[in-house]
């Protein structure tokens, strides 16, 4: 299948059938450089809400003990204004991929069966 083209890629396209007309080119080339610029941005951000993310898994990893511990556990146990059981969640998948935490089945009283983690 062809791949799907972008934007910018029509952009360069055009910009090789207007040569010759000054105008058409300058504002072709403008365009093409505030897609790239827009791109690098969306970059910056990426990489800044991946360092953010980081923080958050190692506050999960310093809770983390030798005893298995169940996600609304380790959710209490962590500081912060904005941290869900869905983010901690996500962290503690993220540690386990890794190798860092171990993952297990645990029955809680009322008998039911819910995740638990521990340090690997």
């Amino acid at each position: 299948m062809k791949d799907k083209m972008t934007k910018k890629d029509y952009y360069v396209m055009l910009k090789e059938i207007a040569e010759g007309n000054d105008e058409l080119v300058a504002f072709i080339e403008k365009e093409i450089a505030s897609i790239e610029a827009k791109a690098e941005k969306a970059k910056a951000r990426a990489a800044e809400k991946r360092a953010a993310g980081d923080e958050l898994r190692d506050a999960v990893q310093s809770v983390l003990t030798e005893e298995l511990q169940t996600i609304d556990t380790i959710t209490s146990q962590v500081e912060g204004e904005e941290i869900t059981k869905a983010k901690v969640t996500a962290r503690l998948t993220q540690l386990v991929k890794a190798g860092i935490a171990e993952k297990a089945d645990v029955k809680t009283d009322d008998n039911k069966t819910v995740k638990a983690y521990k340090l690997a």
